[in-house]
């Protein structure tokens, strides 16, 4: 994970973090007002080795101050024990064992010194002091009478001086305010972190472009924004071509022409894992813009379960394609132009039965090769490639799939399956289109070799000098294809 995708994951769990944080520095509050004040006092002893008299050379005091130094590390060790302990424990009329008492005595030695400070911790500021200085002169008592002059007819070789009297503190030690809030804000965004984190590593949603190329193996053929009035306003190469939307699918149409390198007639299906995730939207805005270039199309709807396309032209939808593969009609009877002699349409029709076999019978294999002899592109607005088997039955007679996935909704998991389903009948997969992606994401969304748009999105093909898409003041009407067709 680069830096990048570090802050992208940060950003988009960025809720999730911030309870944390606040949860980290409501629990150290929150803490820091239920623990008990504690309060230290600490005294410091002096220890210096005795010299034989005034005779003593300098080697002799070097020796001596060596000594007192080595002592005094061994000295530290004994604070804590019994022999010292139990005298103060005595002294003071503490209910507390000497063990227990050991728990709030610490002695250090600072590092190449001959002192020990001696720090007692407790509730109360004054028994802090009275433990530490209390501690200190029986340490001394027990260095000097036990421990360095075993003999009592010799004198001891080392002399203890307490140099600092412990004094009641007027503050407590802890617990710290400022520091346990520290470590609560530090310790709920390391948390919010590694849940965040976390929450990215279940997550299975697509949510870049790499998770596309690296389910599918295919090539990304254009970025979608996210538009709110995609519901009601579908067609928007056509009623918004200004927009990035309308950009988009433009440089969808560039990289699908691009694709055919031969240049013939193409048949496309456009498919998804699942219902919801833009490709119906996707085939219509497609076919209007390969028309814009001067291309002669036909869209099909293929979707009997949930069709769509009918709706989204405004057309009448009552017959269509299921009348066709039943014999019912001919398809110069259904096919309905719109716009121009270079664009139509044929609806889903009736729902039948049998959808997966009429949609893979002899006579959907004529019908697509009829009208590969009059259009540039035939679009096939298919079902969910998860949903039923139809969309695979139609890749088998298309030249190619175009798969599409929704940002943040296909689970990687299903657009797999969908993609081996295409490999497991041999099917042409062209590439994929991501859709609903979030607009300020285009920039660094953009396929490969679709290119950018310019200052007001103003420029692309068919387009009257007014800047605005022209005008289809006949749209929706049902014509006899004779030109197109190439019917007598």
């Amino acid at each position: 994970m680069d830096l990048r995708e570090f802050l992208s994951m940060l950003l988009k769990h960025w809720l999730a973090v911030v309870l944390c944080v606040i949860a980290g520095a409501g629990l150290a509050i929150a803490l820091t007002a239920v623990m008990t004040p504690q309060y230290q006092s600490t005294a410091s002893l002096y220890v210096a080795a005795r010299t034989p008299g005034q005779s003593s050379g300098t080697s002799d005091v070097l020796q001596g101050s060596n000594y007192a130094r080595q002592a005094v590390l061994s000295y530290v060790q004994v604070a804590d024990q019994d022999k010292v302990l139990d005298p103060v424990v005595q002294e003071l009329g503490l209910d507390m064992t000497a063990a227990e008492l050991a728990q709030r005595i610490e002695a250090k030695s600072p590092t190449n010194t001959v002192l020990i400070n001696i720090t007692a911790t407790d509730p109360s500021a004054k028994m802090a002091a009275d433990i530490a200085n209390a501690t200190a002169r029986s340490l001394s008592k027990v260095i000097q009478e036990d421990l360095e002059k075993p003999d009592p007819n010799t004198p001891n070789l080392i002399n203890v001086t307490q140099t600092q009297q412990a004094l009641v503190a007027t503050k407590p030690s802890s617990p710290n305010f400022f520091l346990n809030l520290a470590v609560g804000i530090v310790a709920g965004l390391a948390l919010g972190v590694g849940l965040a984190w976390l929450r990215s590593v279940l997550d299975t949603r697509i949510q870049t472009t790499e998770d596309l190329r690296n389910v599918t193996g295919a090539a990304l053929l254009g970025t979608i924004p996210f538009d709110a009035e995609a519901t009601t306003r579908p067609l928007v190469v056509h009623e918004d071509p200004q927009s990035p939307s309308a950009e988009e699918y433009r440089g969808l149409r560039t990289n699908i022409i691009f694709s055919n390198v031969g240049g013939k007639g193409q048949c496309i299906v456009m498919s998804s894992a699942n219902p919801g995730e833009g490709k119906s939207t996707t085939a219509a805005n497609l076919a209007i813009a390969l028309v814009d270039s001067g291309r002669r199309v036909a869209l099909i709807d293929c979707d009997f379960r949930r069709p769509a396309i009918a709706r989204y032209m405004r057309l009448e939808g009552g017959a269509g394609l299921s009348d066709i593969l039943v014999g019912r009609v001919q398809p110069v009877d259904v096919l309905q132009r719109w716009g121009n002699d270079n664009f139509y349409v044929l609806p889903a029709g009736r729902t039948p039965p049998n959808p997966s076999e009429l949609l893979g019978s002899a006579l959907m294999q004529d019908l697509i090769g009829f009208l590969l002899k009059s259009f540039d592109y035939v679009i096939i607005d298919s079902p969910p490639l998860l949903v039923a088997t139809d969309a695979t039955v139609l890749s088998t007679i298309a030249d190619g799939v175009v798969l599409v996935a929704s940002y943040d909704s296909t689970r990687r998991n299903a657009l797999a399956a969908a993609a081996n389903a295409l490999r497991m009948v041999d099917s042409h997969l062209i590439g994929t289109v991501l859709t609903k992606v979030p607009p300020k994401k285009i920039g660094t969304y953009r396929s490969g070799y679709g290119y950018g748009y310019g200052a007001g999105y103003g420029y692309g093909y068919g387009y009257s000098p007014s800047g605005k898409a022209d005008e289809r003041s006949d749209a929706g009407s049902t014509v006899t294809p004779t030109r197109a067709l190439g019917a007598e």
